[in-house]
Formats: C-alpha cells, structure tokens, sequence
C-alpha cells in the first residue's frame, strides 16, 4: 500500500518537475513577463471603467505595487540563487574539498551547463589529488627505503626534509635536524657551487669517500637545494674486489702458463740426469729443455715488465703538441705494412708526446696484427671534434669479437702477447682527460680505435 505525499514532499516534487521542464533562461524570461502582469491588468481596468472612484484607483495601484515588488523578488531569487549555488561549489574547489556537487546539472540548460562543468572539474581534481597523494606516498616510501642521504634546504639553507639514511649519516634523528641550518649540521661545505663532485669526508655516522650531488628547484617559488650523499664505499669494495679477481685470474692463467712446462721440463731433466748410464741424445734433450725453461722465463720477464708499466706510469707532462706530427712519426715505425695516413690538417693539443707516441704505437701494432694474416691495411688519420682531438686508427682485419676482456690486464689471445697494449693506451689517454674506445665497423670488416684528447 502507497502512503499519501506529505505536503513538503510534494511541493519539493513540484518544484523538481519544474526545474527539470523549464530551462534557466526560461525560467528567467517567464519571470520577467510575469513582472509586467499587475501593471497591464490596472491599466486595462482603469481604460475600461473610467468612471472609478480615487481611492479605488489608489488602492488598484498598491495591489499593482505589491504584485510587482513579489514578482521581481520572485525574479531575483530565480537569478541569485543559482549564483551563490556556483560560489559555494567554487569555494568548496578553493578550500580543497571536492566531494561536493551541484545538482540540477543537465545539457541545454545555460546554468546547468556551467554545474555540469563545475562538477566535472570537481571530479578531475578529486581523481588528481588521489593520484598525487598515492604518488606522493610511494616517492616518500622509496625515499625512505633508498640509502642514499637526501637532504632538502630553503633558500637561508635550513634544513626541511631528510631521509632515514640522512639520519644515519648525521646521527640524528629527523627532529632534531629540521630547522636547523648547514652550518649547525656541519654539512655546509657540501654545498657548494660545483653541482657534483666526490670528496673523502667524515660524518657522524661514517666516514670515507662520498659523492656529493647537489641540484637546485624551485616550491611555490621559492628556490631550494636538493643535496644527495652517496657512499661509495660499499661499490668501491665490491670493484676493488672484481678487478683483484680479474686480475688474479689472469695472474693465474699466465703464471701457470709458464710454470707447469718448466716443472715438467725440470723432472724430464733431474730423472735424465739421475741415470747411471744416459742415453747417447741426452746432451739434445737436456738442450731442448733448457731452451723451454729459459723461453718461459722469459715470458714471465715480459710480463713484470709490462706490470711494472702499468704499475709506475707517471702523470703526463703535458705541453703543445703537433698531433699530424705524432701519428706521421709513428705510422713510419710499423715495418711489416704499410700505414696509410690521411692528412687532416694541423690540429694542436696539449699532452705528453712520449706517452701519446707509446699509446699510439699500441693501437697501431694492434690493428697491424689483426690486418697481417688478411693481408689487409691500416689507415691512420686525425680531426677536430668539438673541444676534442680525435685520432682514429682503423683495420680491414676479423674485428674485436667479444669485448668482455678487452681492457683487462695481461688478458692476450695472441702468441707471446702481454696483454698490457690496449690497457696502457686507456690509461694515457684517461691521464690527459681523454678516452679510448674500440669497436667494430659497421658496413665492413674490421674494428676502428677512436682516442680522445682534449684539446684545452
């Protein structure tokens, strides 16, 4: 059974009907006809009984008065009141609270055009501050889980925000660092103009080599600093140890290399000489092992001696420097082919002759190796690359294959090869702030060695 609408119920329904069958402007257009209604009507009676009394005409004009004040009270409602509907949707977006909606929001209908939109907007922003705050908090939980130390500074560089590892480092926790300015947390030093540098330093919580990274950004308009510590010491270990157990592998390799023929030609030749009647050859096979003995040990001699090159290289002396001069002088060196050199023009830089002249004699005993058993060339040549020189040193030779072993030291796949060639060649071009690469041409075969120097 269908209870009876309560008088409150029904006119909400009515009024609802009515909105949803009048449009605003519509709504606003009937008002204001409505307006001139009282005053149509006293002027009609007025033209139509003439013989009226005064005070009948005054009082017809009162109710026409009052008629009309009702209406226009009507009318401005009708206008105002969707108005301060907009302004408190409005303010609820500028206060930050997106949960509120207008009603009555429908297509066709100029204000519920403008509540449709406001509750769009309403909506967009509500999803945007989800997507912000659940940003926001995985930005701070893996800020918090990382190990490196960030730190946040104002523009009168006080402390406004750390992380876990920061706290660890300073020794401190976050309470006691907010606030507070580089100077009072003894990190002001950290700050400095160069953007990122490495520095041995000590903290309250450690102490050895740190790589400091600073950035600058700007939050509501103020500047501030973002200043990053990095330890390290954890990576440099882990390095230190990989490049001791390349090394020592290596060590091994060529070490064993050398020392498992001597000790069988050492046996061969204590059992041969052990006998109480040697055979009639013996003085040969006593020749033939010392001659493998004194071949080994001579290997083993290379090999300190390219050590001891890498281990004692000195800085450079660095001083102007001709490099067409250089690459012409050490393409004559290389007798077994030709080298041919394309001339590119003078080019100057500064470095240590010497040790440019070793480095280049590597690359291009290297490249004659891979060219010879091709019968292939060698081609040497030289140009300006920005702030750069580049000295380019290219076979027709196989290529490099794998790189994985490529700068290891002592690492060789060639007969009597030290395996230090192409490690002393990184490390003088490294010394004069350069660099050295290698790798395979692209449209044929051979490799191609780019060395790098600065030219400033």
């Amino acid at each position: 059974m269908i209870g009876k609408m309560s008088p409150a119920t029904a006119s909400t329904a009515a009024r609802q009907r009515y909105y949803e069958r009048w449009t605003y402007d519509a709504r606003i257009f009937a008002a204001a006809l409505a307006m001139t209604l009282p005053a149509i009507c006293l002027l009609a009676v007025v033209l139509y009984a003439r013989d009226l009394s005064l005070g009948l005409v005054w009082v017809l004009i009162a109710v026409a008065i009052l008629a009309t004040l009702w209406l226009a009270t009507r009318l401005r409602n009708a206008v105002i009141y969707p108005l301060y509907t907009l302004s408190n949707l409005l303010e609820a977006l500028r206060e930050g609270d997106y949960s509120l909606r207008g009603s009555r929001s429908r297509r066709g209908d100029p204000i519920g055009e403008v509540v449709w939109e406001v509750n769009t907007l309403s909506q967009t922003l509500r999803d945007q501050r989800h997507r912000v705050e659940e940003t926001s908090a995985l930005l701070s939980k893996v800020i918090g889980a990382t190990d490196i130390a960030i730190f946040t500074f104002d523009s009168t560089q006080r402390l406004r925000l750390v992380n876990a590892a920061g706290e660890r480092l300073l020794g401190r926790s976050s309470p006691e660092l907010l606030g507070r300015s580089a100077d009072e947390l003894g990190i002001a030093d950290c700050l400095v103009p160069e953007d990122t540098h490495i520095r041995k330093r000590a903290f309250p919580g450690g102490s050895g080599r740190y790589e400091l990274r600073r950035t600058r950004f700007r939050e509501g308009g103020i500047p501030h600093e973002l200043l990053v510590v990095t330890d390290l010491r954890r990576a440099l270990r882990e390095e230190e140890r990989a490049a001791w157990q390349r090394l020592l592998r290596v060590l091994g390799h060529e070490l064993n290399n050398s020392l498992a023929p001597i000790r069988s030609m050492t046996a061969t030749l204590s059992k041969l000489l052990g006998q109480t009647s040697p055979p009639p050859d013996w003085r040969e096979d006593a020749a033939s092992g010392l001659a493998v003995i004194g071949d080994r040990a001579e290997a083993l001699t290379r090999f300190m001696a390219g050590y001891t090159t890498l281990a004692r290289l000195p800085p450079p002396n660095k001083r102007p420097v001709e490099i067409g001069d250089v690459v012409r002088r050490v393409a004559r060196l290389e007798q077994r082919l030709s080298v041919a050199v394309t001339e590119s023009g003078a080019l100057q830089a500064l470095a240590d002759p010497d040790q440019l002249e070793q480095a280049l004699i590597n690359l291009i005993k290297n490249a004659a190796d891979a060219a010879l058993p091709r019968r292939a060339s060698v081609r040497a040549r030289w140009r300006r690359d920005g702030d750069n020189a580049l000295i380019e040193i290219e076979d027709d030779g196989p290529g490099l294959g794998t790189t994985e072993n490529l700068f290891i030291p002592f690492y060789t796949t060639k007969p009597g090869g030290s395996g230090v060639g192409l490690v002393l060649a990184r490390q003088i071009a490294e010394g004069h702030g350069g660099a050295l690469t290698l790798e395979d041409r692209v449209q044929a075969h051979g490799c191609i060695a780019r060395l790098r120097l600065p030219l400033r």
